[in-house]
């Protein structure tokens, strides 16, 4: 699910290059590969595993951010009698990973590829994830390729998946999709991207689910220096997830229906997560009125409006407690009683992201297995049960590299103006000292500590005046005091 997002798109950015280049070394992330990875990648690369299943006549395309080469989707729309038909390509990295050897050991100890604001440390070789592997167009690939039928309102009336060979015929960005369908000028796959994934988010917000638009933050180059700001998800963002989305949970409800899988669940938040949101909002001056549901209000609000974008951010808190549950009831280990995830009201998995993410390997075959009636693999079975913690320590290291990478940028951003003022609005608050809590700034968009020192404790989610005390590169520390 969505985190805070951090780029940068400042013309030099050298010195901040060169802090997170330390940065790495000291969260002791790896960059390089072993040698025996980089040569069992090549191999694999050489000689994968295709199908014999062609699928290459379907015309399959991508959406990808600008330069993107670890392309795991493809996909193709259809009208047909009565809806719609998906077609979606997922890339098959078991094709190339060879269980128990040396890029599997290594994608197991990396878990998931992490995303610095100057560089990505991928969890497969390039050779693979931005070559062999990926969904480049006019290239054949081995895929998982399913195939979704929709009614007229964009519900499912049959997923089916098989292994195929594919090749993609065009690589697209979200800017320009998004000003193809704008402009009129969008083709009939495009057209039927905006119409399904319109009814997609129909059909989400009939199940009671949520798709939570969090801005990019970024750092930009101005006039006055770096400053911090956040860029909205375009339509076509939202559209694209859908496609993803469905998969996942047709994926999911495979697996629960054959008693074995690799799901991601998440408990609904507790009341006092959505009252800590409304006092957010009112200092904000996001509107809600009482009356009105979450899930109403956030497609209400317009993430281009800085305070929105601000608002939005801190809702990412509704989704703690997210986690991967495995399940095999033939080995004895049960299916949650509650396969649910609260944020999209329905059950889901993870695979569609493999060149990016573990778990959607584990999940991909478990499916083509269920799918096309044969066992599951062994070397699966094997696994499954310690995939759940191996995401989640994945999960943690990734939110720990997230966390310095905007501690680091924004004390580099706001070095040399301490001691000045900017407004705030409390956010969280100590409860065991609540003179001290945290502040999101009205302008620019930075999230700090706030340390105070008289007796008067901090009014959570409202509006204060605070002063900069220290912002410092070398520690990643900002910190403010009331003013």
């Amino acid at each position: 699910m969505p985190r805070r997002k951090l780029s940068v798109v400042a013309a030099d950015s050298a010195r901040i290059n060169t802090e997170l280049a330390d940065l790495r070394t000291r969260l002791e992330i790896r960059t390089e590969w072993p040698d025996e990875v980089l040569a069992e990648a090549e191999e694999a690369a050489q000689s994968p595993r295709l199908p014999a299943h062609d699928a290459t006549d379907v015309p399959l395309f991508t959406i990808d951010p600008q330069g993107s080469r670890d392309l795991d989707q493809a996909m193709h729309l259809e009208h047909r009698p009565g809806g719609f038909r998906v077609h979606y390509a997922i890339a098959d990295v078991a094709a190339f990973v060879r269980p128990g050897g040396a890029v599997d050991a290594e994608a197991r100890r990396r878990v998931q590829t992490l995303y610095f604001p100057d560089r990505r440390v991928p969890l497969h070789p390039a050779r693979l994830s931005e070559d062999a592997a990926s969904l480049l167009p006019g290239e054949i690939r081995p895929a998982l390729l399913w195939q979704i039928d929709l009614d007229a309102d964009g519900a499912v009336v049959l997923a089916d998946l098989r292994r195929a060979r594919v090749r993609s015929r065009r690589r697209l960005d979200y800017a320009g999709v998004q000003r193809a369908v704008d402009s009129g000028g969008a083709d009939d796959q495009l057209a039927l991207l905006a119409t399904v994934g319109r009814l997609r988010e129909q059909q989400e917000q009939l199940r009671g689910g949520i798709s939570l638009p969090v801005p990019e933050q970024e750092v930009e180059e101005s006039p006055q220096g770096y400053r911090l700001a956040y860029r909205a998800q375009l339509p076509v963002d939202g559209w694209n997830a859908q496609i993803s989305l469905l998969t996942g949970m047709a994926a999911a409800d495979l697996m629960l229906d054959a008693g074995v899988g690799l799901i991601r669940t998440l408990p609904a938040a507790p009341e006092s997560a959505y009252a800590r949101l409304r006092r957010i909002a009112r200092a904000l001056g996001v509107r809600w009125p009482e009356d009105m549901a979450y899930p109403e209000l956030i497609r209400l609000l317009d993430p281009e409006v800085p305070l929105n974008a601000a608002f939005l951010n801190e809702c990412t808190g509704l989704l703690r407690g997210a986690g991967y549950r495995a399940f095999d009831e033939s080995q004895g280990l049960a299916a949650p009683a509650d396969p649910g995830h609260a944020a999209l009201a329905a059950p889901y998995a993870h695979c569609t992201a493999p060149l990016r993410r573990l778990a959607d390997r584990f999940a991909q075959e478990i499916c083509a297995a269920v799918a096309g009636g044969v066992d599951v693999p062994s070397w699966v079975r094997e696994a499954l049960p310690a995939v759940p913690a191996l995401m989640s320590g994945g999960d943690r290291r990734a939110a720990e590299v997230e966390r310095a990478c905007v501690d680091l940028v924004e004390a580099e951003l706001l070095h040399g103006r301490e001691g000045e003022d900017f407004d705030a609005v409390v956010v969280d608050v100590d409860e065991r000292r609540p003179v001290n809590g945290t502040v999101q700034l009205r302008e620019p968009a930075v999230r700090a500590k706030c340390d105070g020192d008289g007796p008067a404790r901090l009014p959570l989610g409202e509006l204060i005046r605070v002063r900069l005390t220290v912002a410092d590169p070398a520690t990643r520390t900002v910190r403010f005091a009331p003013a």
